[in-house]
């Protein structure tokens, strides 16, 4: 299945909200699941991001669905890019 590195940085809104409840965060990995992908891994940034996702999806359209949910909130904004393992890669090279 596809994977996919999802950059986000909150907005004011977005800060007020995890600074009232950081369990919110893990609320929205529901979401996010509910929607149609997995979240393989997730760190909190230190720097001009905020959090870093790694996700699993079936295809761009449930990433692409998934990105504007979230960004209709107003709490966040989001850099999504497609990801391949570098074996992979490497194997499409040839």
């Amino acid at each position: 299945m596809p994977i996919y590195v999802m950059l986000t940085k909150l907005t004011e809104q977005g800060a007020n909200t995890i600074n009232r409840d950081a369990g919110r965060i893990k609320e929205v990995n529901k979401d996010v699941e509910d929607l149609g992908a997995s979240i393989l891994a997730q760190y909190a940034l230190l720097g001009e991001e905020d959090f870093l996702n790694i996700l699993e999806a079936p295809d761009n359209e449930t990433i692409m669905r998934i990105s504007l949910k979230l960004a209709s909130r107003g709490t966040l904004r989001i850099k999504t890019v497609a990801a391949m393992p570098v074996d992979d890669f490497i194997r499409n090279m040839k």
